[in-house]
């Protein structure tokens, strides 16, 4: 039925590979997950081959017939993965040979493992890129009927995780919005560049067959052909690429996940994270614990680590194809499954997310409006310098005194500039949100804008799966 393969490819050497290399050697344990891109991508490569005439019409049927059988064992789980075989393109190539005798030794023609396993896995990450996409554009359409939901709540804005201004709740989740709205961006400019077809470079050199590059490019919806054969096998720029937009995404998803666990606790209180989305203790019964969140958290560092692993492997590495780019493989696979099951939890669990706006405004100290305070002065003449040092002493004075800013009276603010008046003590929290009225500030109206600039977006992503 055909030479076995470790014939075919050691017909030079005098001993056998030794069971540990063949262990060491093997990638089919977690390549396989490229069966479906391996597949076809031959099949399309043996239409073109005939199509040519490199090869006869019917090798190519029986060639194409005898993959679609491999698919359907595959799918089914009756195919048996032999770790001899080394990785997915042999096992494949072997159990061909078994269906369809030696016609399936002309399926390699014009083909090297170097470029297939480049279009496998370009193929496959051109899938992932648009699940990423797809999934990131729910989280955002999450995120605007949040926002829109949650106009009126009024909350404490941050830096340094000290209460700094209040800003209207709906501001903070658009703020997510828009590093997700990046995200979406950064992976389909990486598509753009994922979407190249290599195959037809050879093992480095080309081919000295009359190839159809731009049939195959066509038939599996590349947007354009690899300009170079050497960079077209060495290059894992598209892996990395993906990788770091993935870190950079894991990152926004972990700062998420930070402020979800802050805010659920007792001392916030801003939150109640819904119950499928939280676990107990083992001894404590009154825990509810944001684990979800937790891991995402964690996970981050995961997906970190596969990015630097991938720069190392490729830093020093000559032209063209080496064997250490088989590392690529299981730090990828793991970024795109971390990646995606981690939006889709987040998404799930913000949206099951209870808001406490009474707690969010009983935890805002009058202090928080102290920078309005200063704009008051401001207003009255002072530059802002100046009016800094006046509230600072005025904030040092209450505090001091154990007081809160809206428990003076004129007559204490008069102690400290003359400019004072009693319109002062009408300064609020919501006239100190509305106040913020700049392009992109958190004053309502902006932040209405703002949804409906979101909800455009959110209307294109539909335009777009349609």
């Amino acid at each position: 039925m055909g030479v076995k393969k470790e014939a075919r490819l050691r017909g030079r050497f005098k001993e056998d590979i030794s069971e540990s290399v063949q262990r060491y050697l093997a990638s089919a344990p977690y390549d396989w997950r490229l069966y479906r891109q391996d597949i076809l991508g031959s099949q399309v490569h043996a239409e073109m081959l005939a199509r040519q005439g490199i090869i006869p019409r019917g090798d190519y049927v029986k060639i194409k017939d005898g993959l679609h059988s491999i698919l359907k064992e595959i799918d089914s789980g009756r195919f048996q993965f032999k770790l001899e075989l080394e990785d997915i393109h042999m096992n494949i190539e072997s159990r061909l040979f078994e269906l369809i005798g030696e016609t399936a030794g002309k399926l390699h023609t014009a083909r090297s493992r170097n470029d297939q396993v480049a279009l496998d896995m370009r193929l496959f990450a051109r899938e992932a890129a648009g699940k990423v996409v797809a999934a990131l554009q729910g989280f955002n359409s999450v995120l605007v009927e949040i926002a829109e939901k949650n106009i009126k709540v009024v909350m404490p804005g941050y830096t340094h995780l000290q209460q700094a201004q209040p800003v209207l709740f709906s501001h903070h989740v658009l703020a997510y919005f828009q590093m997700f709205s990046r995200d979406i961006s950064r992976f389909e400019s990486c598509l753009s560049r994922i979407n190249i077809m290599p195959l037809g470079s050879g093992a480095l050199a080309g081919l000295p067959y009359p190839v159809d590059r731009e049939f195959v490019a066509g038939k599996l919806g590349f947007d354009d052909v690899s300009a170079n054969s050497i960079d077209a096998v060495s290059d894992r720029d598209f892996i990395i690429e993906f990788e770091s937009a993935s870190a950079i995404c894991m990152m926004h998803l972990s700062r998420l996940a930070e402020e979800i666990i802050l805010w659920s606790t007792a001392e916030f209180g801003f939150i109640e994270i819904g119950d499928a989305y939280a676990t107990s203790s083992s001894i404590m019964p009154q825990k509810k614990n944001p684990d979800t969140a937790e891991l995402a958290r964690g996970k981050a560092g995961r997906v970190y680590g596969h990015l630097l692993a991938m720069l190392t492997v490729m830093k020093g590495l000559p032209l063209a194809y080496n064997r250490d780019m088989q590392e690529d493989k299981e730090g990828f696979f793991d970024t795109v499954d971390t990646l995606i099951s981690s939006i889709d939890i987040m998404c799930g669990l913000v949206a099951s997310t209870k808001i406490n706006a009474a707690r969010m405004k009983y935890s805002m100290q009058s202090y928080i409006l102290a920078t309005d305070v200063a704009d008051y002065l401001v207003g009255k003449g002072l530059s802002f310098r100046e009016a800094h040092d006046v509230v600072s002493r005025v904030v040092s004075y209450a505090i001091g005194n154990n007081r809160e800013l809206n428990e003076l009276d004129i007559k204490e603010y008069k102690g400290f500039s003359k400019m004072f008046e009693k319109d002062v003590l009408a300064i609020t929290l919501q006239k100190s949100v509305e106040a913020r009225s700049s392009q992109g500030g958190t004053a309502t109206a902006e932040v209405k804008k703002s949804i409906e600039s979101a909800k455009v977006a959110v209307n294109g992503y539909a335009r777009q799966k349609d």
